[in-house]
């Protein structure tokens, strides 16, 4: 009755706590990458382990939330930009189909032509039906705009408030936890240490490939002068958490489109770019910096943050790596338990 009851109410406060889970779950992953550095403020602070915490959280908030409020700043008001110029005719679906089409060969013509490709009637009838849902959707969201504000702002305050607790009451909080895991003293040390390594792996090695990738596109969209250069940069720096395929979902289409419209210099140097600059940066940092402290081969890393962002979100790229490593250990565990027992 007392196990029933444990799991009772166990899974009623993560009911409870669920709605802000979000809040939560970056909360704990901020406590655990900053830990070092609010270690050495304690020392810094002769052991005063409020102020520590007061000034490891002013750390966070300059150095995390408020890049990331001026770049959503930035982007909103790109984003509108390209808007009015769509609005405005200066930007036009059929300007850009028409100089694709006559650059592009013969054959290839006839292939689009086979799957109604080539009909420009046929793409702005689809554009137009994509379009008339995005807006019903961007509707919706405008009408409840106050409500998706308060909720933003409450989970910030949550995650604001629960992180000066967790950093200055962590090493308790995860000790009690230790404590409360039934298992033996060498399997929980080995799972907790592959927990705190792949959450710190994952989020600096993702988030360091994900800002230098988004720099360099945005640098050379700024550079060839294509329009709202920040927006498609902190797109590419989203899209680079899906590692080998993320940036370039942005920047390859833009250099083919470039060659097919006869800009040929700026097509092969933004393809050339991507390829040996910006691919390069995920190719060499990624695994240096997120493979090499899990001790997770590549692909696993690849299947685990692709699988756990389809099913989590932007935290998946986070969750599915850690189950991954978890999975990982605790096998490992019981294939050594279990020779040790045959032996």
């Amino acid at each position: 009755m007392f196990l029933a009851l444990l799991a009772l109410v166990t899974i009623a406060f993560g009911w409870i706590l669920a709605p802000y889970g979000g809040a939560i779950f970056w909360g704990v992953v901020l406590a655990i990458l900053f830990a070092p550095v609010y270690r050495w403020l304690l020392q810094r602070t002769r052991n005063r382990a409020g102020l520590a915490s007061m000034l490891t959280l002013l750390l966070i908030v300059v150095i995390v939330i408020l890049p990331l409020t001026l770049v959503s700043i930035s982007i909103v008001n790109q984003a509108a930009s390209v808007v009015e110029l769509v609005r405005s005719g200066e930007i036009t679906v059929g300007m850009f189909f028409n100089k694709i089409m006559a650059a592009l060969p013969n054959w290839m013509v006839s292939l689009l032509d086979r799957f109604h490709l080539t009909s420009l009637s046929y793409l702005q009838d689809k554009l137009t039906e994509a379009a008339s849902q995005v807006s019903q959707e961007v509707a919706k969201r405008a009408i409840n705009a106050g409500l998706y504000t308060f909720d933003f702002l409450t989970s910030l305050c949550i995650l604001l408030y629960l992180l000066f607790f967790l950093l200055r009451d962590g090493d308790k909080l995860a000790k009690r936890i230790r404590e409360a895991v039934p298992l033996s003293r060498k399997y929980k040390q080995r799972l907790f240490q592959n927990f705190t390594t792949v959450i710190r792996a994952t989020v600096k090695g993702n988030i360091l490939v994900a800002i230098a990738q988004g720099a360099l596109g945005c640098l050379a969209f700024w550079f060839l002068d294509v329009r709202a250069p920040v927006l498609w940069g902190v797109l590419m720096a989203f899209l680079s958490l899906l590692p080998a395929v993320g940036a370039a979902i942005v920047w390859a289409p833009v250099a083919v489109y470039f060659l097919a419209t006869g800009a040929v210099w700026q097509g092969i140097s933004l393809a050339l770019f991507g390829v040996f600059v910006i691919g390069l940066v995920d190719n060499f940092l990624r695994p240096i910096l997120v493979g090499q402290d899990t001790k997770m081969p590549d692909y696993v890393v690849l299947l685990s943050t692709v699988g756990g962002m389809a099913l989590f979100g932007l935290n998946g790229f986070v969750i599915g790596p850690v189950v991954a490593a978890l999975f990982i250990a605790a096998w490992d565990l019981f294939t050594t338990a279990s020779e040790f027992h045959a032996d």
